[in-house]
Parts: C-alpha cells; structure tokens; sequence
C-alpha cells in the first residue's frame, strides 16, 4: 500500500490507510496527511476492474463529469470543493494509477463535515436525495452525454435483461424453476412494457442524459449541520442514459418501509406519500431541463426499474446466487418477491403517480 501512495506526490507525512465506508464493489480507506499547515483528509480506492473492466474510460467519465460540476458551481456561487467530487492526479498528472500488479487506484479529496445515511430516516432525508439528484441533472443537462464510456455495457437495458432472464429460466441450472412459476409469470406477463422507453429512445422522442445509474440514498453526501445533500458520489456507473431511470431507481430504493429482503410481503407496500416527496424534490429541482415528455415517463422509470432489479434477483436465485451476496438460500427470491409486490402496487397507483407528475410540472 505504501508503494502504491508513492505514486502521488505528498507534502507531508501519510498515515496507514484504514478501511472506510460501507460500499461493497471497490475497496475504500481513509488517509490522512499531516503537515507544517494541518492534517487533511483523502479517500483511496482500489477500483474493481472484475466489475470494471474499463479504468481509463470510466475514470475520463468521471474527470469529465466533476470538472464541468466543479464550474456550474462556481458559476452559482457554491463551493466548488463541497459541490462535487475532486479527483487528486499522480506525479504523472494521472486520473489513476495502475500498479505492477494490475491493480487500478485513485485518490479523492475528503469532503469534511457531511454524513453518508444508509436508509431514508425521514421524509426529508428523501425529499433532500431528490433534490441533490434532481440538480444532478439540471446542472449536466449541457454536458455531451454521447461522449461518455459505458462503463457496464447494457446496464440498464431492460429488453437485454429480459433475455438475460428468459435463459436463466431456460437453463434452472439449480433445479428451481418448478417452485417459482408465479414469479417466472409475473416476469413473463409484462414483456410488452420493457421496451416502452428504449423504443422511446430509439426513435428521438426522448433525449440522451448524463444518469447516474445507482442513485440511492448513500451515494450522497449531506452537510452534517444544515442535512442539505451536497455532493452526488460514487461516481462509477456515470454513463449515458433516460433520466427516468434515475428516477425510477430513487423511488424503487425509498417509496416504502420495507426491508428489501422482507418475506412478509404484507409488509411491502409502495408509498403514494414518499412517491410525491421525492417528485416534488426532484422536479423542482430539475424539470425545467426535463421535456414534457420526460416528465410523463417518470413513473415508467420507477416500475422498470423495480421489474428490472426483481427480475435480475430472480435470474440469480434461478442461477445458483453468483451475482448478489446473499446471507442466507431464499435472500435473493425474497428481494425479487418485494420488487414485484411494489410493481403490483405501483400498478394500481398508476393513475395517481401519473396526477402526481402533472401536480410538480
């Protein structure tokens, strides 16, 4: 680790890394660097190139991204160094550093005084992560989105994930299909709807945004003292995209008390009241760059995006659970079961969410 921290240039002493956070994809630690001035904080990461396979264009994505975040906030008057992510460049003036043994890392600067939630604690904690996600968009709906790399090709392709589905059904490599044809149903019965918004996409009728693609609640940070969401982190599936499904991904995570592994389905209800919250903050936040048609398909995002994580739970319950860590057999069939209980209620709350949209217009 030492060897690695040489690659970029210190004025100072530099402690031992020391583990932090509670992400699960790539190994994050703490340093610290003491010098004649203070003590200032960084954050080191060893990028996963397993899930990754692409540094150079996914570290350009994020350069690209957080620089042109960097001046829409000088332009506002915020702080530049709170409003987003600062990459720290090698000796080499590198976005990253490759090690002799493959290994890809990059350095942060610590964004002081903000607080990473791992669940929605109140109605405003949602209401706060819509708006930070909702300027999110606003201020890139100018960046070149075309420009930026796939960093996980097809990731949000639900017709693709549907295949990927339709094949681990076809093969039950765990002999598990027979216990769960109700939810192989389920799947089955809405494939007309996946291609609602690809075709969409396909034939211009909605334009290509810059998305962020896993916006849930701890990938922002909040000021400690004022709870405002400041900065929009984990930075690493920024790629082109519908800003629906950053929509629909928000509401799939937080419009509802559930434990997503809960097995009590009488307990998973999606909630209309979080559903308006998080719209209001995040139209608010960034419905003049949306088009009107944008706007009506945001609840398209939510129930797609919550069939599509159910139906990828599935497939990796029906493929021996290589894909989601799991703690215990059925985790994975449970967390589907709760995807498709949501779209079911989302289903008879279609008309309202649609009322709720036009409300914040």
């Amino acid at each position: 680790m030492k060897d690695i921290l040489t690659a970029w240039k210190w004025n100072g002493s530099v402690s031992e890394p020391i583990p932090y956070g509670e992400g699960h994809i790539n190994q994050t630690y703490a340093i610290t660097v003491t010098s004649v001035q203070g003590a200032k904080r960084y954050i080191l990461q060893k990028i996963n190139t397993n899930t990754f396979k692409d540094p150079a264009g996914l570290m350009e994505n994020v350069c690209g991204v957080t620089d042109f975040l960097r001046e829409k906030a000088k332009q506002r008057g915020a702080d530049p160094a709170r409003a987003t992510l600062h990459v720290v460049p090698t000796k080499e003036e590198k976005p990253y550093y490759q090690a002799t043994d493959g290994s890809c890392w990059r350095i942060y600067e610590f964004v002081e005084n903000t607080v990473c939630l791992q669940q929605v604690q109140s109605a405003e904690d949602f209401y706060q992560s819509a708006v930070a996600f909702g300027n999110f968009q606003h201020q890139l709906a100018e960046y070149p989105a075309h420009t930026l790399h796939e960093t996980i090709p097809h990731f949000h392709d639900t017709p693709k994930r549907f295949a990927d589905f339709q094949r681990a059904v076809a093969e039950d490599r765990m002999g598990r299909a027979a216990q769960v044809q109700r939810e192989i149903e389920f799947v089955r019965a809405r494939e007309a709807e996946y291609h609602v918004m690809v075709d969409l996409l396909a034939a211009g009728k909605l334009p290509l945004r810059v998305t962020h693609n896993d916006t849930k609640l701890n990938n922002i940070l909040f000021d400690k003292t004022t709870g405002e969401g400041l900065c929009v982190i984990d930075l690493d599936t920024v790629m082109p995209g519908l800003a629906a499904n950053d929509f629909g991904d928000s509401i799939r995570f937080g419009a509802n008390h559930c434990a997503e592994d809960e097995a009590d389905l009488s307990k998973v209800n999606f909630s209309m009241e979080l559903f308006e919250i998080y719209t209001k903050g995040f139209l608010q936040a960034a419905g003049e760059a949306f088009t009107p048609l944008e706007k009506q398909t945001l609840p398209w995002g939510a129930k797609l995006m919550t069939m599509e994580c159910g139906m990828r739970f599935l497939a990796d319950y029906l493929e021996g659970d290589h894909y989601f860590h799991i703690n215990y057999e059925t985790q994975n069939l449970n967390r589907a079961r709760t995807q498709f209980k949501l779209t079911a209620d989302m289903e008879r709350n279609w008309d309202a969410m649609q009322k709720v949209i036009e409300k914040y217009c």
